[in-house]
């Protein structure tokens, strides 16, 4: 088999794909612009990429058998087409999913604990304060309506460390098909006038781009937290 690695740049420099060798002819460059794709594609059997772009045009100016995308996300590709030409299109799925969760709630509580503010105002000021005292307002958790856009690995992940906190918990399916009966399902602008934290686990394709748009971000609270953990092109 014949393989190209299109953009090993994108896994990180301390990465051996070495093993990769045995398994056939093996091609690995660091980066690839749209103006090589098709010449680095000649010939190849198997296309191994993060984020360059396969599309229609690139499809039919190849004989690509399968592309390996090594991320989840596979909005890079097109899909319809590459599966109307038997070409096997597979994503790394559940690799993230404590990864995104964990940076999930990292941002989250960096807001809502203001952590930055108290690290500056620990260093600077903390030391000549007369009472050691210094009131800021800021909300927990608990009680406050979570909502979640996209319910599926990661999004169920997120949830369950959601209700752990002891947030109310509502989801929207941008698929229109997936249902959990672990949480209460809204349509969208009801959730989004409705929690205190969104967080976006969802694909970029058809359903999803620019799903929150000028329509619908006057539906979220003045004081609301809107967090994309997909792609960007879901936010408008």
């Amino acid at each position: 088999m014949k393989i190209a690695f299109l953009d090993t740049k994108t896994l990180g420099s301390d990465i051996d794909l070495s093993i990769f060798d045995e398994l056939g002819d093996v091609k690995k460059y660091e980066t690839t612009n749209e103006n090589q794709t098709i010449d680095r594609l000649q010939n190849i059997d198997i296309a191994v990429t993060n984020k360059v772009i396969i599309d229609k045009h690139i499809i039919n100016h190849t004989n690509l058998k399968l592309i390996q995308v090594t991320a989840t996300g596979m909005n890079n590709i097109d899909l319809d087409y590459a599966k109307e030409k038997n070409i096997i299109v597979k994503n790394v799925a559940k690799y993230s999913t404590n990864s995104v969760a964990q940076i999930t709630f990292s941002m989250i509580f960096k807001i809502l604990s203001k952590i930055d503010y108290f690290d500056d105002y620990g260093k600077n000021q903390w030391i000549n304060s007369d009472i050691f005292t210094h009131i800021v307002p800021f909300y927990e958790l608990a009680n406050k309506n979570f909502g979640i856009i996209g319910l599926g690995t990661i999004g169920k992940k997120v949830a369950s460390i959601a209700k752990s906190f002891g947030a109310n918990v509502y989801y929207y399916s941008t698929s229109k098909s997936n249902f959990n009966t672990n949480y209460t399902h809204l349509q969208l602008n009801e959730l989004l006038s409705k929690c205190d934290i969104i967080s976006i686990h969802a694909p970029l394709n058809n359903n999803t781009f620019n799903l929150i748009n000028k329509n619908n971000l006057a539906y979220i609270k003045q004081d609301a937290i809107l967090l994309n953990l997909g792609r960007g092109g879901i936010v408008n």
